[in-house]
């Protein structure tokens, strides 16, 4: 009796591929709070939304262990210099996501007190607009940086 053996499976890739796929499906966020976004941050981590399926369940305390920053609410001048030194803390390469108006551009809050733009202190990389935005805007805003990365369109 004959034995039927399949032809062998060949995967091939370039490795720049490779490793934007790897980075794609291992980002690890770290936790940087500020105001009412952060609440919907933390609702994005529960079981019913369910971020574990894009392979970073774990909020990460440490910037060191993280490779994705979400500013998620208001940044006052005072907070500026601290969230620059958390990112330069972050593990290469990095990624920021801001979510929120008032992240984005300031919001409604329009003084002196506050940063008009996360952007003037680290760069960004996807926005995320609302004001908050729900846990279905920030899940589409890691979907599209993940986009992003797995196409080569953010090699820094």
């Amino acid at each position: 009796m004959a034995r039927l053996t399949a032809p062998p499976q060949l995967l091939t890739t370039t490795l720049g591929k490779a490793i934007r796929w790897s980075q794609q499906q291992s980002m690890w966020p770290a936790t940087f709070g500020l105001a009412c976004c952060a609440i919907e941050m933390m609702a994005t981590g529960t079981a019913h939304n369910d971020l574990a399926r894009f392979g970073m369940e774990v909020f990460r305390a440490s910037p060191r262990q993280a490779d994705l920053m979400v500013v998620a609410g208001r940044v006052s001048q005072k907070m500026a210099p601290v969230l620059r030194q958390v990112y330069d803390q972050m593990a290469d390469p990095k990624w920021v996501i801001s979510m929120g108006a008032c992240a984005s551009t300031g919001g409604m809050f329009n003084n002196y007190a506050l940063v008009q733009g996360v952007d003037q202190i680290v760069p960004v990389d996807v926005y995320v607009p609302g004001c908050p935005p729900g846990p279905q805007s920030l899940m589409h805003g890691i979907l599209t940086l993940q986009d992003k990365v797995v196409s080569g369109e953010l090699a820094r």
